[in-house]
């Protein structure tokens, strides 16, 4: 099977490319890079890429999948085919499923459903403690054979600076990044929104920033103490982006995400008590926000990933206090950025295919992704800068996200894994080369 992307422009940070350049893939694998002047093979499909940029496919290093166990809310195919809509060809499911994902059975179970489903590609995140209860050390070495990539407990962290220590340890001796959801509880207990103005207007129990900035502060202290490479998950605060950027200046193995939704929206989107605005951490006020924003354009925030967390309807539709904690992210993931990075000049394409592509597959050691050189895994993201389009339908099983009927512009038009186009827009078609 051979695939033509042609017309395009190539960026690939990580093959040093920014360039007008046609892409051969066959059998899976980047063939080759041609120039528009060189021959292109009779029997290959052929996609015109004209007026599109050609990236290498995009990284989301955090996604919750819900299988096995929360069906009701998302399955591993109807997550991989929501995540290849919108332009990510690989995703990385978080352990918090029913059972937790602790043990190489389940890992590969939900490679094998993603394997079946034949949307994107699936590397599981396994747990950092057996049942993710903080007390005792899941068997990373068995995970990580079966195809996990990092380690967590997610939305449960390690309330413990002793077990930390040690899960780094054992963490750095199979290579695997220890990722962290910065949240001292003791602290943060109760809240539901971010603690300041807002939550006192609005009589809503407050997070404060200061419970994620403890913990990650602890965990860069563990990490050069360790050796061990910690990622901040969903950073939120002006404090944990500097505490970053002090470990980066040291050469610390530290790195970091950040989500769409906290870089777009501050804490006054709760006003409405819209539980589709009620996620952990919590939207913070507009000097968090702002720093986050400081974070994506001087390069101490590594990559963008989603936090897509699908609920039912019913579960959201409870009162604020009661709701579940998340919103969906993978479809509308893209226009953000778009939006709020790029369209203001915040950053420019080749910073967002960094921080969707070879940025996330070099903090998960992902090889042969993240870059389109030949030899590589042929996961392509095609993106339309120019594209008017709103968000207003999902694959998701799901719809708690407060993002529905925005317009944007920039977003992904095709989707390819594996050398097969696995998505594409309506107006954006392969045709057979004559």
């Amino acid at each position: 099977m051979k695939l033509l992307i042609k017309n395009g422009h190539l960026i690939d940070p990580a093959g040093k490319e920014n360039t007008g350049m046609n892409v051969l893939i066959e059998e899976g694998l980047v063939k080759a890079w041609l120039r528009p002047d060189e021959t292109v093979p009779e029997d290959a499909e052929v996609f015109d890429a004209g007026g599109l940029l050609i990236a290498p496919g995009f990284i989301d290093l955090h996604v919750h999948l819900r299988e096995p166990g929360q069906e009701h809310k998302e399955t591993i195919a109807t997550g991989c085919a929501a995540a290849v809509a919108g332009g990510w060809t690989s995703v990385c499911p978080m352990p918090n499923t029913k059972p937790i994902n602790d043990n190489a059975a389940i890992t590969r179970y939900m490679i094998e459903q993603a394997d079946h489903a034949g949307f994107a590609n699936v590397f599981p995140i396994g747990a950092i403690t057996k049942s993710s209860d903080g007390e005792q050390l899941a068997e990373m070495g068995e995970m990580k054979a079966a195809g996990a990539v990092a380690v967590s407990d997610d939305g449960r962290p390690v309330p413990s600076a002793g077990i930390m220590r040690r899960a780094m340890e054992y963490a750095r001796d199979f290579d695997l990044p220890v990722i962290d959801h910065c949240e001292d509880r003791s602290l943060s207990s109760g809240g539901v929104m971010h603690e300041g103005e807002m939550s006192l207007l609005l009589g809503l129990k407050g997070m404060p920033a200061l419970a994620e900035e403890i913990d990650a502060v602890r965990d860069i202290l563990l990490a050069k103490e360790t050796g061990a490479h910690i990622h901040i998950a969903h950073v939120s605060t002006k404090g944990t982006v500097e505490a970053v950027r002090r470990a980066k200046s040291e050469g610390l193995r530290v790195t970091c995400e950040a989500t769409p939704h906290h870089f777009s929206l501050n804490d006054r989107a709760v006003e409405g008590y819209d539980t589709n605005t009620k996620m952990a951490p919590p939207l913070r006020s507009e000097e968090h926000r702002e720093a986050v924003l400081e974070g994506i354009k001087d390069g101490t925030i590594d990559a963008i990933a989603t936090d897509h967390a699908p609920h039912h309807e019913d579960e959201k539709a409870l009162e604020y206090d009661a709701a579940p904690f998340g919103i969906t992210g993978l479809e509308s993931a893209l226009g953000l950025s778009f939006q709020h990075l790029v369209n203001t000049g915040l950053i420019g394409l080749e910073r967002l295919v960094e921080m969707c592509s070879s940025n996330p597959a070099r903090i998960f050691a992902l090889e042969g992704r993240g870059t389109l050189v030949p030899g590589s895994h042929a996961d392509v993201t095609i993106l339309d800068p120019g594209l008017s389009w709103t968000f207003d339908s999902t694959e998701s099983k799901s719809k708690n996200s407060p993002f529905f009927g925005l317009e944007f512009v920039g977003g992904p038009v095709a989707t390819i894994v594996g050398g097969r186009i696995v998505f594409r827009r309506r107006a954006f078609t392969a045709e057979r080369a004559s």
